[in-house]
Formats: structure tokens, C-alpha cells, sequence
């Protein structure tokens, strides 16, 4: 069970889905990353906020807010918080067609429904990424098949 813990982060996030994750970083995207951005080749694969103790590259110097407050407060999860869910997971339309942190909520909520075994099951073939990334938004339906 702590392996599934250490796959996703504490803000819902699937680690295992993301693509500068270490098992799914591909050459391209390192390169790609390493002249865009600057960062040294060796430093873009992650091993997940809890495995790197919330220190990445593409995070703020001083770690993740999020998982520091979820070490503070002793809990594996935001969704196991008495103050669930806080501003750390309000969804903004800033970089929101980049990066995936309006996925949040939802994938909280369902790890409190269906536990986080059941979860990494559905989410293994990323579908709620794919969703969020290439799906279209109907008004009244939430998201056309």
C-alpha cells in the first residue's frame, strides 16, 4: 500500500501518470525541457512530491505548500483533512491547459469514494487526464464521450 501512496501525490495528483515522471519521461521531453527552461537533463525526472520530499524542479524553492501542510497536519491525503478541501486546491484558469491542477478535487473525491487501490485501477490508462486535457465541455453535461 505505501508504494500506491508514493505514486500519488497528496493533493490527488497521479504521479504514475505524469509525463516527466521517472518511468515516463521520454528522451524527447527532457530535451525538450532542458533547452526550453534551462534545467540540467538529470534533474527533470521525478520521483513523485512524496519520494522528493515536495523538491522538483517545477516546484517553488522552499517545497509544495500542499504536502507540507498535509505532513503538518498527519494525514496521507487533502481528502482526509478536517478542512477539506482548502485554497490549496481551489482550480484557476491560469496554465490550466498545461498542467493538470484542476484535477485535484475530482481525483480526492474519488479516492475517498472508492479508496485509492480502486482509483489507481481506473486511473492506470490516465483517462481522467485525457479528459481534462482533450476533452470538450458541454454546458449542462460537463464533458461530451
Amino acid at each position: 500500500m505505501k508504494e500506491k501512496i508514493n505514486l500519488t501525490a497528496p493533493c490527488g495528483l497521479d504521479c504514475f501518470n505524469c509525463d516527466i515522471h521517472e518511468n515516463n519521461l521520454t528522451n524527447e521531453l527532457a530535451e525538450l525541457i532542458q533547452t526550453k527552461m534551462g534545467v540540467p537533463k538529470g534533474e527533470i525526472a521525478c520521483k513523485g512530491c512524496r519520494q522528493q520530499d515536495g523538491k522538483h524542479f517545477h516546484l517553488p524553492a522552499d517545497g509544495c505548500a500542499t504536502l507540507n501542510c498535509v505532513k503538518a497536519k498527519g494525514v496521507e491525503f487533502c481528502c482526509d483533512c478536517n478542512d477539506f478541501p482548502c485554497a490549496f486546491l481551489a482550480p484557476t484558469a491560469d496554465k490550466a491547459a498545461q498542467y493538470p491542477h484542476n484535477m485535484k478535487i475530482y481525483n480526492l473525491c474519488r479516492i475517498k469514494k472508492v479508496g485509492l487501490e480502486y482509483w489507481i485501477e481506473e486511473e492506470k490508462a490516465g483517462q481522467i487526464r485525457k479528459k481534462y486535457f482533450t476533452g470538450k465541455f458541454i454546458v449542462g453535461k460537463g464533458h461530451a464521450e
